[in-house]
């Protein structure tokens, strides 16, 4: 298994770090997150005031945690976990609490299967990978996502002067 870099603190080096590949993340953080935001926050670090962790909202967590297992396999919970938060930049927080009964629901949906393992430090994991339904679903969620930040992104660069 490999290691995910690390990804840098700012909105730019964090849609550099994803690459070309990721560009429905990038699009979606640009909406989620915009550029006064990220400034905004690095500020507030800066200056000794740390900025608390978002919760993830409602909704996106279950597209969040596909996105995770198609792209690095079958994972444990903390895992999981952790890689959302990373691919924030740590500005988003995964409750454990929340987290855990997605992974039930899309495991009752069939989007996701789970097997008993071993973690990193030999401890009793439950494994969870993406299944064929999990794909299929995954991609439509990835349509609506792509559909729904187009929409966003017309509202915020919307203008006065734009209306006829």
């Amino acid at each position: 298994m490999t290691r995910a870099k690390p990804l840098r603190g700012t909105r730019d080096g964090l849609s550099k770090s994803l690459g070309s590949g990721d560009s429905l993340l990038q699009s979606a953080l640009s909406v989620a997150f915009p550029k006064e935001m990220w400034h905004s926050s690095m500020r507030n670090q800066k200056e000794g005031r740390l900025k608390n962790k978002a919760d993830v909202q409602q909704g996106t967590l279950a597209l969040m945690v596909l996105k995770t297992l198609e792209v690095l396999g079958s994972q444990h919970g903390y895992g999981i976990a952790r890689r959302i938060e990373q691919i924030s930049g740590d500005l988003l927080s995964v409750n454990q609490g929340t987290l855990y009964p997605v992974l039930l629901r899309l495991e009752q949906e069939g989007a996701i299967e789970s097997d008993w393992g071993a973690s990193e430090n030999n401890r009793r994991a439950r494994y969870y990978r993406l299944t064929r339904t999990g794909k299929r679903q995954l991609q439509a969620e990835v349509e609506d996502w792509h559909q729904t930040t187009e929409i966003i992104a017309r509202f915020l660069a919307a203008r006065a002067e734009n209306i006829s």
